[in-house]
């Protein structure tokens, strides 16, 4: 609990929503839609932003009418994306209280409210039913996660027989320990890498067949350079963890890029299934 408590330190801020919407007005002209699209440069709070999203989309092929859940859903960009790409519903749920109230302000600002629902609580304990759902996602939580045999196993007992699960997640590098502070982390205390070898036994262990496993490091790579080279340029970030994290993204963004460039962090992307 006491880590919970911390991780939500990390993350919580007033006015998220808000800041997000000056972001997108500012960049597209007050007049401009609300729309997951037009939303997507300032909500996809993870490495490489819709581009992830839209890779997990292509490795979970969601279908018209399908239940998904989006496991540390933060924001909602993600939720809402899929839910108006691909017509269905998804229920998302996230450890931090604003960023819950984030998501809900903006799935009506887009019209979605019908379409994602948001509920606040812990991965490790998910607030929703056994097999509730078809599909399954999580994208760079499982770093904050320290039982991550207990997190795959709640996502197994949430999906149906057959139900599948795609994952971007950030591992632990074979160089050393990250340098902090970073996104998802102020310090080492509340950072829980596993490395690509313990996330595949894990996800085995819990139950899990494994599809598809692939390191995305080089792709991560050549995204947090570009980033990089503008936080140390000064410009501003203006991308979903400038917005939430404020000023302490430039650091981040600076350590994260050095951490993937020294084998400190590595990317993998995995889709596995529940059995039939």
């Amino acid at each position: 609990m006491a880590t919970e408590q911390q991780v939500i330190r990390h993350y919580g801020s007033t006015g998220i929503a808000e800041r997000v919407l000056a972001a997108l007005r500012e960049a597209q002209g007050a007049d401009a839609p609300v729309s997951p699209e037009a939303l997507a440069p300032f909500d996809h709070f993870h490495g490489r932003g819709l581009v992830a999203t839209k890779e997990l989309a292509a490795m979970l092929q969601p279908q018209p009418g399908e239940r998904l859940l989006d496991i540390g859903s933060g924001i909602g960009g993600p939720a809402r994306w899929l839910a108006a790409k691909f017509g269905v519903h998804v229920t998302g749920v996230d450890l931090t209280a604003e960023f819950c109230a984030a998501a809900e302000a903006l799935n009506a600002a887009a019209g979605l409210a019908d379409r994602v629902t948001i509920r606040n609580g812990s991965a490790l304990d998910l607030p929703v039913p056994d097999g509730g759902f078809d599909a399954a996602y999580s994208q760079n939580v499982i770093m904050n996660i320290a039982d991550k045999l207990r997190f795959y196993r709640e996502a197994f007992r949430a999906l149906r027989p057959g139900g599948r699960l795609a994952l971007s997640n950030l591992c632990l590098g074979p160089t050393g320990d990250p340098f902090y502070p970073v996104p998802w982390a102020t310090t080492a205390e509340t950072s829980f890498l596993a490395t690509p070898q313990e996330m595949r036994a894990d996800l085995t262990a819990a139950g899990f067949e494994i599809v598809r496993f692939e390191d995305t490091t080089a792709a991560t790579l050549e995204m947090q350079r570009r980033a990089r080279e503008r936080a140390e340029r000064g410009e501003p970030l203006r991308i979903a963890v400038q917005i939430i994290m404020g000023e302490r993204a430039r650091e981040m963004q600076i350590n994260t890029t050095r951490n993937v460039e020294e084998g400190r962090v590595a990317t993998i992307e995995a889709l596995v299934r529940k059995p039939t």
